[in-house]
């Protein structure tokens, strides 16, 4: 059976209109049209993905955004979380530096802290400090300059003050109020700048985000926030107004949800508790934000050695053709259903990210050759992987533009501005 045969069927059996791996494109309509004319609009086509290592990487994001880029123009690098939140983080376009000073929380791993009573919102993660100096920075790579900076910290009884800068634009940003809550500054610049800066004039502050852009109208920006190890019920843990006050100040045109690894690989996955934890979660984000198109991206392929994990409550993982060894976990192909499912049912459109890569069983396929698709560890992808990946993903849309627009996108890409 070939891979797209067997996608149809999959398809077919769920009910569901598919372009490619894409189905229920046309959830997608308001943002393929804005897309569609990204070049030449007097604003940038804003793309915000939130998930899991596979997001916070930007191995995949990061091929996703050069293409999109290279094609639609260039808007800027987008919201990142602020500083450096972890270890080994990594960005394309664009370097983060951090001072000492800054004490930094997030909704899991080593940076959660249950006890702590600072609020986070849509990258995860935030930077404290009263020491007054204390700095963050960002700073353009490859000739990326950016003429525009948006941070977002909390505001309140008891808040300090940051000052802002992009290139010789300097303001001083008071966040102190009556009640606690969450603010947003954008500062122009007067010209493309290759740094930008967040210190502390008097604390305590707390940064929850930070956005670059250029201000030549059209193009596109692809924000990746991910958290490594995190599952889509994790992301609860950020704060509705903070959430709600960064959606506003960023204005997402298409929000991607990209979870789901996590989740299959859990001790003792529970199919029920799962899809009822991502209609909750589902629920919440289209509260926060109303009439934002979105995509739900299914759980990729990948494989474990581990017996525990490989058997569940729904039985025995089979072993894969090329390798006993390395088989899908138990729950994963029950995290997928439950995925498409509940996409159709919020009437989100949703990408098959697995049966785009080729199927069941085809990670440790991947991992083979010269210049493999991804890592040994058959769950995260190399830069060819990512660079694939972005590829398939694309193509679904440029198709679906192609259908559902009614006009083609350009064969090759235009040079950038």
């Amino acid at each position: 059976m070939s891979a797209l045969f067997a996608i149809a069927l999959a398809q077919a059996a769920a009910g569901q209109s598919c372009i490619g791996g894409l189905c229920d494109a046309e959830r997608l309509r308001p943002f393929l049209e804005k897309l569609s004319t990204a070049r030449s609009a007097p604003e940038p086509v804003r793309i915000l993905q939130i998930g899991d290592s596979h997001t916070a990487g930007d191995q995949i994001t990061g091929s996703w955004r050069a293409a999109l880029q290279a094609r639609y123009g260039r808007a800027g690098r987008g919201a990142l979380p602020p500083g450096r939140p972890y270890a080994a983080y990594l960005t394309r376009d664009i370097t983060a530096g951090q001072s000492m000073g800054w004490n930094i929380n997030g909704i899991f791993g080593a940076a959660y802290n249950s006890g702590s009573n600072v609020r986070l919102g849509l990258s995860g993660y935030s930077l404290t400090s009263a020491q007054a100096g204390a700095t963050v920075t960002l700073s353009a790579d490859n000739g990326r300059n950016f003429d525009r900076l948006t941070v977002c910290a909390l505001s309140g009884p008891g808040q300090g003050t940051l000052q802002l800068s992009l290139g010789a634009a300097v303001v001083e940003w008071p966040l102190a109020g009556v009640e606690p809550g969450s603010r947003c500054r954008t500062l122009d610049g007067g010209e493309e700048a290759t740094i930008a800066s967040a210190t502390v004039v008097g604390g305590p502050v707390t940064i929850t985000s930070w956005n670059t852009e250029r201000r030549l109208g059209g193009g596109v920006i692809l924000s990746n926030l991910g958290t490594v190890g995190a599952q889509f019920t994790h992301f609860g843990r950020t704060d509705d107004r903070v959430v709600a006050t960064e959606l506003a100040a960023y204005r997402p045109d298409l929000i991607v949800v990209a979870f789901g690894t996590n989740e299959a690989f859990r001790p003792g996955f529970s199919a029920s508790v799962y899809e009822t934890t991502l209609r909750s979660d589902l629920t919440r984000l289209r509260r926060l934000a109303p009439g934002v198109p979105m995509l739900l991206i299914g759980a990729p392929d990948s494989a474990t050695k581990q017996p525990g994990l490989q058997s569940g409550e729904s039985g025995t993982s089979m072993p894969c053709p090329a390798s006993g060894a390395w088989r899908p976990t138990a729950a994963l192909a029950s995290v997928q259903a439950i995925q498409r499912r509940q996409a159709k049912a919020f009437g989100i459109a949703y990408w098959d990210w697995a049966q785009r890569m080729g199927g069941r069983c085809v990670a440790d396929g991947w991992t083979q050759g010269t210049t493999p698709l991804m890592r040994g560890d058959h769950v995260h992808f190399t830069s060819r992987g990512g660079a694939e990946i972005a590829r398939l993903l694309q193509a679904d849309l440029d198709a679906a533009m192609t259908q559902l627009v009614r006009r083609g996108t350009p064969a090759t890409p235009t040079p950038d501005r």
